[in-house]
């Protein structure tokens, strides 16, 4: 039996520092500029998360997790080898590997990563929901369709959550890179689609405005990078049909004081709160304590 690593909520090995003071945590702050960017366009890309020995311990990680017959799968919330509709492609999904590895557990406390998290949710403390896998193999790698994350997470309130996903794996336009529609996270809940099915499946959930303003960026970014998006930002990934893979984790967090909005279960095997209880405790563990860099006067 595998040592269920979500039990322990601080690093476990050197792949990061934590920062000791105010000053230390001072360098991975965001401009004003990168703030403005994101609440006028719903997404903040380009943040650089991890070095290349980082990623290659993670991608190490990542060769092992991916095997259904490895130590620790029964931990997973979710484990998909192909969560593709298209029979023809694939899409590596899974969530819950910060249970298993070290390495994915750890990175969950990069100060990097935390430090602008609060930043974009209106600097507040920043608490864990889950993390997800998304691999995309060379040549028939499956899409990610259109989609919001809220419209899979209203059963946590109120809507306070950011995602933010860091490639390893270069990602462009050839390999199935993210796309986001910019602005489109002001146009409020829409119906969700199925997450790896027809790519144009949102469509029918639009407006005619809201398919007007419909313009896609691509989000091609070196690997070990990150882009942070709204919980109501519209995004989506095509196809990999080139000769590399696409590999990339998600972190997906949400500010101290969210609440359960369901008497079901969270996640799978995660006990239930309900209605109304705060998330916190074993799972959803506070990752940055606010007033511990900031203490008030």
């Amino acid at each position: 039996m595998v040592n269920d690593l979500s039990r322990i909520h601080e690093l476990l090995s050197d792949l990061f520092e934590w920062p000791q003071s105010e000053k230390e945590w001072e360098k991975y702050r965001l401009s004003e500029e990168q703030i403005a960017f994101f609440k006028e366009n719903g997404y903040l890309s380009h943040i650089k998360l991890l070095d290349s020995w980082q990623i290659d311990q993670l991608n190490d990680e990542l060769e092992a997790l991916i095997d259904p017959d490895h130590p620790g799968n029964e931990l997973f919330y979710e484990f998909k080898s192909n969560e593709s509709e298209d029979p023809n492609t694939v899409l590596f999904h899974s969530l819950g590997h910060w249970r298993i590895k070290e390495g994915f557990h750890d990175i969950l406390w990069n100060p990097a990563f935390l430090m602008a998290a609060s930043q974009l949710l209106d600097d507040k403390s920043v608490r864990f929901w889950h993390d997800q896998l998304f691999c995309k193999p060379a040549k028939h790698g499956g899409v990610v369709a259109w989609h919001q994350d809220y419209s899979y997470w209203t059963r946590s309130v109120p809507m306070q959550h950011l995602t933010c996903w860091v490639g390893l794996d270069d990602a462009d336009i050839q390999n199935g890179c993210i796309y986001y529609v910019p602005g489109s996270h002001r146009w409020g809940l829409l119906d969700k689609p199925e997450l790896a099915g027809d790519m144009e499946g949102l469509m029918d959930y639009l407006t005619d405005a809201q398919k007007k303003e419909f313009r896609p960026v691509p989000i091609e970014m070196e690997k070990g990078y990150g882009t942070f998006h709204h919980p109501l930002m519209v995004h989506g990934s095509y196809q990999n049909k080139s000769e590399r893979s696409r590999r990339a984790f998600v972190l997906n967090v949400f500010a101290d004081g969210t609440q359960s909005n369901t008497d079901q279960e969270l996640l799978a095997g995660v006990p239930v709160f309900r209605p109304g209880e705060k998330l916190e405790g074993q799972f959803f563990p506070l990752l940055l304590d606010r007033e511990k860099i900031y203490p008030k006067a």
